[in-house]
């Protein structure tokens, strides 16, 4: 990197349910006004911003920034399904690495709706129309069902029947994001669940997936304040978390093989594998170098798919790395200390930047009871369907703060 990138500052709001949030204008510009005093800066010195959402009209980003100042900065929206949030960071690193500027906000929000996602508009083809024939032939049973629990559910399944994989197995992971998001009072759910709680729940993809192994729909807003190294020492403001790498990867024709038909392939496997590795390739790390994790567990199945594609584990050995306890504290890696998308809850322009809040809070110390001992080195993992993943290595830096 030309420049070196730190993150300043960061802001959350507790992630709500729909009928109980405010409005996106009120949740991202709360994010916004915490991300700047937690960085200690005033908005005018904010040179560029970049506003990601997916459920909302044009130029909703401005919206939510001119309630915390009009100060005329250019103000770039950003869609790019679940992973909008990272995408947004994405843009706002590079302006800082490239030197274009010297301090830059990146914001998510979201004011979704209850129930299960859907598109807004039926009118026009729908994302991914020239692959669809795969999910549907792959899922010809499971006809009717919301596309996300086909996509995620019908993957979960291919990962049982390749590898052997029990249906508790699963169970266990929601009920760690469960035990992890107890100690977030940013957490959407907080109450501690058991693999029998787990199991026992409505089950909506019979010997796959219940209720509960699916991420709820959320509202709320998440921000973080980039800058330059120069800026920060001239500012005075804090040294001590670093963007070390950082990737956004996108499909390539190995995700819809119509010869060789995948739902694995199909949830976006080879984005994550590719972005996870240029991330170790450009950070001269490996996975056995990561101390926390947060990572896009959508559906307790994509955390479990997501633990090979990240290099966490062997192919076909992510039962073990579950059982064995190495998700966890006291494991290999902790996965999702906040709760994850599973229990913390998963505002879709808003998730990216949170895992941001989350793993900054963590490379500080200030984590309070999720606290990972001596954590240096932190990934993010935010994956989009249609499609793209970001990657993100966040590193501790040593006398880095005021």
């Amino acid at each position: 990197m030309s420049e070196k990138v730190l993150v300043a500052g960061v802001g959350m709001i507790p992630f709500r349910k729909p009928s109980e949030s405010g409005t996106y204008v009120q949740m991202g510009s709360e994010a916004v006004r915490r991300a700047l005093t937690d960085a200690g800066i005033d908005y005018t010195l904010v040179q560029e911003a970049y506003a990601g959402y997916v459920y909302g009209d044009s130029t909703c980003g401005q919206t939510v920034l001119y309630e915390v100042g009009m100060t005329g900065i250019p103000v770039v929206n950003v869609n790019n399904n679940c992973s909008t949030g990272s995408t947004a960071l994405f843009l706002a690193r590079k302006a800082i690495e490239s030197g274009a500027a010297d301090c830059v906000l990146a914001v998510g929000f979201e004011q979704m709706q209850a129930g299960a996602l859907k598109s807004h508009w039926d009118d026009r083809p729908p994302t991914r129309e020239r692959f669809l024939p795969i999910l549907r032939g792959l899922t010809a049973d499971m006809e009717g069902m919301p596309q996300a629990i086909r996509t995620f559910g019908g993957a979960g399944r291919e990962y049982m029947d390749k590898f052997g994989l029990k249906m508790e197995t699963y169970a266990a992971v929601r009920a760690k994001a469960s035990r992890h998001a107890a100690n977030n009072p940013l957490a959407l759910f907080r109450k501690v669940l058991s693999v029998e709680d787990v199991m026992n729940d409505p089950v909506i993809l019979p010997g796959v997936m219940t209720r509960l192994m699916a991420c709820p729909p959320t509202c709320g807003g998440a921000a973080a304040i980039l800058v330059s190294e120069r800026f920060a020492k001239k500012h005075g403001l804090r040294r001590d978390v670093e963007i070390v790498a950082q990737s956004m990867t996108t499909d390539t024709p190995e995700s819809f093989n119509f010869d060789q038909p995948s739902m694995l392939d199909w949830v976006g496997t080879h984005m994550t594998h590719a972005a996870v590795g240029q991330v170790y390739e450009k950070a001269g790390v490996g996975p056995q170098d990561i101390d926390v994790c947060e990572l896009h567990d959508c559906f307790a199945q994509n955390e479990v798919i997501c633990y090979e594609s990240l290099g966490f584990c062997p192919e076909g050995g992510a039962e073990k790395f579950v059982l064995d306890g190495d998700n966890t504290y006291g494991g290999q890696i902790v996965i999702n200390p906040s709760g994850g998308l599973l229990s913390k809850g998963h505002p879709l322009g808003a998730t990216g930047l949170a895992q941001c809040y989350e793993l900054t809070q963590q490379l500080r110390g200030n984590a309070d009871q999720r606290q990972v001992e001596g954590a240096r080195l932190a990934m993010a993992h935010n994956l989009g369907l249609g499609g793209a993943c970001v990657v993100t290595l966040y590193g501790k830096v040593d006398g880095g703060a005021r």
